[in-house]
């Protein structure tokens, strides 16, 4: 009986076991000081050349939300974490072009039913390309229609299959630091500030590339091709500036909802029904800017809610997560 609940929360675990960064709204990646953004998406400022970025994630995991959508608990006992240290590099090398790269180091923790395990090793690499539609002029008083007008931003990125994935030499979801696909997501930021208000819209849509499989947590098996569901992301955050001193010092604390979707996956181009999964999650970030704004560090919360049909095939978890950004000018 044991063995039958572990494997099935091995399914449900895999998903957010694999490195990916799930769209989370937070104040360093967005393209102004004190908006919010998306994992895949490093913005650099106008106004700057470059931008690094470097963040400690603690995920604590507790239940899942079954096929049907209910919340299960967890075994007594239990206790499951992941780390992930992220590293983002981001360079406008045009007026209205940038692009950026991201790559998370994990390290995986886990007491589940009797059994624990630690690993480590790289998660999946991300390199995005954007385009800036339109600019913010960000007004401290709306004067005319022109004032109303968001930033927009377009881009592309690909997810590399640098971790760890079941396809690998692996002996189960615990060990897993990557979903093993390259995947391509259109993405959109759309960002309105009215100081010391910011209100940003992200959301993106994915799709996983088609792959050849002859292993499975590794044990060799008759080779088949398996695509993964495609993906849909957004999120809101709403933010508010206020200003600490004479010298510009900021303190931003944030506010925000996300919402994650992957549709069922195939095998041999077949539907697999059920394979599927959905979150839903609140969150809050605290972000301190310097004067110039080219240093800032921050502190953030995402809580996934632990009630019926708020996911579905998914792990509920607590992220807490601290970083640190430079801008280059």
């Amino acid at each position: 009986m044991v063995t039958m609940i572990f494997s099935n929360y091995l399914r449900y675990l895999a998903p957010l076991l694999a490195g990916t960064v799930i769209l989370l709204p937070t104040a360093t990646w967005a393209g102004s000081c004190c908006g919010g953004g998306s994992s895949a998406a490093l913005m650099v400022p106008k106004y700057a050349h470059a931008v690094a970025d470097l963040s400690f994630d603690a995920e604590f995991y507790d239940g899942f939300w079954n096929q049907k959508g209910n919340y299960t608990a967890d075994p007594p006992g239990s206790d499951l974490r992941q780390y992930r240290l992220n590293l983002g590099l981001g360079y406008r090398f045009a007026t209205d072009w940038q692009a950026s790269l991201t790559l998370p180091y994990l390290w995986n923790d886990n007491t589940y039913s009797g059994l624990s395990t630690q690993t480590s090793g790289l998660g999946d690499l991300t390199a995005s390309l954007w385009y800036d539609l339109f600019d913010d002029h960000t007004p401290w008083r709306v004067r005319s229609v022109q004032d109303l007008t968001p930033s927009v931003q377009l881009g592309l990125s690909l997810m590399l299959p640098t971790g760890y994935s079941p396809y690998d030499k692996v002996e189960s979801s615990f060990d897993v630091t990557g979903r093993g696909f390259y995947r391509l997501d259109g993405n959109l930021l759309i960002e309105k500030t009215l100081h010391p208000w910011d209100l940003l819209l992200a959301a993106s849509y994915g799709s996983y590339f088609e792959r050849s499989i002859n292993r499975e947590y590794g044990k060799y098996v008759e080779p088949y091709r398996k695509q993964l569901g495609n993906r849909t992301s957004a999120s809101l955050s709403l933010s508010y500036s206020f200003v600490l001193d004479a010298r510009g010092d900021m303190l931003t604390p944030s506010a925000s909802y996300a919402y994650l979707k992957e549709d069922d996956d195939s095998f041999n181009g077949v539907n697999n029904p059920g394979s599927g999964f959905r979150k839903q999650s609140l969150g809050g970030c605290l972000t301190f800017s310097g004067t110039d704004q080219d240093w800032s560090v921050r502190a953030s919360w995402n809580h996934a809610i632990r009630e019926d049909g708020w996911g579905k095939n998914f792990p509920t978890t607590d992220i807490f997560s601290a970083g640190v950004r430079y801008v280059f000018r």
